[in-house]
């Protein structure tokens, strides 16, 4: 392998490449990405990562082999240097996210991550906002299924809100419809991370429970009262049983930020919360309730040592995941129902084909790279520790479309 020469020699470079969501990336850019684009695979294996590549076909045969490694701090900041956005795959990022996160921000470099991790990015933002504000960095996190759906989903509802002048998005929850997919085992292993870190430190349970633990400005934040994230069963007037959904407490901790990182723009009575649609029939309490139940049964087996690491050995592993006829055949459909200070009522629809945690993700993250790579003339003029909705915006939005998501916001009442 080879380092980065150069001034920015690349466009992208997928760090993680030889791990299982890494891999996914890297198929998704070397049969989407347009012609001309500088893309290369990074990790610690000459030998993995020259096979990822050999799988990709003609269009990534000359893409340059990196060398890089978390616990190398000279070859984060080589990688850093020579390209224009780094992807990375490499979790748990609370474990091995800092350093380049580091590296990036002192290099100006963008950077766009999966983590659903609610301290990790809480200490990006405290160590590394200003770095990266100053050097002109764009530090994205949660740029997959967490938490994409809910971050664009929302931006989607509060423009077209905007346009019809219906006035601020108020009381706002999000509701899963359909999903279809597994957990990662890189996802499996960041709650277990962060679930042991808040057994240890009370202060930093507390922050995880702040509903607007990822604010840039906690005290400026409005006052509405409990915003609690749904944690029983509960019948609701217009949307039916609802259920905790177990990404809930990341999504609305980056929809918030994005509300305050836009100066409120969606409104400072904007009330946002998310749960899982259970219907309406006779059935639909009784779902809700195991939905529930399992829920919570899966955060108490992960607060005990000995039940934690027997979910690790039950399920899947740091690089493991389904074949690719298992993450075809998933799916997930999402409502936004809002109610806005006119009183108008708006639903948007986000939508996709593919795994979430999986097929979805991997094209989430892709395009989030490109975007930032190729639409620097379109995307917003920010930089910092951001939300996918303020580093990339409407233009991200625009390349999901494009690659076969559903974004849509109408009227409905």
């Amino acid at each position: 392998m080879r380092p980065v020469t150069g001034e920015r020699a690349l466009d992208v470079v997928v760090f993680g490449a030889s791990g299982f969501t890494g891999r996914l990336v890297a198929d998704y850019l070397a049969r989407q990405a347009p012609a001309g684009a500088r893309i290369g695979l990074a990790g610690r294996s000459a030998e993995r990562l020259a096979a990822v590549r050999s799988g990709l076909g003609a269009a990534a045969a000359d893409w340059p082999l990196l060398f890089a490694d978390s616990d190398d701090s000279a070859s984060l900041a080589e990688l850093a240097g020579g390209t224009r956005v780094v992807a990375t795959t490499v979790g748990p990022y609370a474990k091995y996210g800092l350093p380049l996160v580091r590296a990036c921000a002192e290099a100006g470099t963008d950077y766009v991550d999966l983590t659903g991790e609610v301290l990790f990015m809480r200490d990006s933002i405290d160590r590394y906002d200003t770095v990266a504000a100053a050097g002109g960095a764009r530090i994205v996190h949660a740029c997959g299924f967490d938490s994409i759906p809910s971050d664009l989903g929302v931006l989607v509802l509060h423009e077209a809100v905007a346009a019809a002048g219906d006035g601020d998005l108020e009381d706002t929850t999000l509701v899963v419809t359909r999903m279809k997919g597994g957990f990662s085992g890189g996802t499996v292993a960041s709650v277990s991370g962060q679930v042991e870190e808040m057994l240890a430190d009370v202060s930093r349970r507390r922050l995880v429970t702040d509903p607007y633990a990822l604010s840039p400005d906690r005290a400026a934040e409005p006052d509405l009262g409990p915003e609690r994230d749904l944690l029983l069963v509960e019948r609701h007037a217009e949307l039916g049983w609802l259920a905790p959904f177990v990404m809930a407490g990341v999504n609305s901790r980056v929809v918030r930020r994005s509300n305050a990182l836009a100066d409120w723009a969606y409104g400072r009575r904007f009330r946002y919360r998310e749960a899982i649609g259970c219907g309406s029939g006779m059935a639909a309490p009784a779902l809700a309730a195991a939905v529930a139940a399992g829920t919570g049964t899966l955060l108490a087996l992960n607060a005990v040592p000995p039940t934690r690491a027997l979910l690790h050995r039950l399920l899947p592993s740091p690089g493991e995941g389904p074949d690719e006829r298992a993450r075809r055949s998933g799916h997930f459909r999402i409502e936004i129902h809002t109610r806005t200070s006119t009183g108008a009522r708006w639903t948007a629809e986000v939508a996709g084909r593919g795994d979430p945690g999986y097929a979805a993700t991997s094209v989430m993250l892709a395009e989030s790279a490109l975007c930032l790579a190729l639409d620097a003339d379109r995307v917003p003029p920010a930089a910092g520790v951001l939300t996918p909705a303020t580093a990339m915006g409407m233009p991200l939005v625009d390349r999901l479309r494009a690659a076969g998501l559903t974004f849509a916001a109408t009227l409905t009442g």
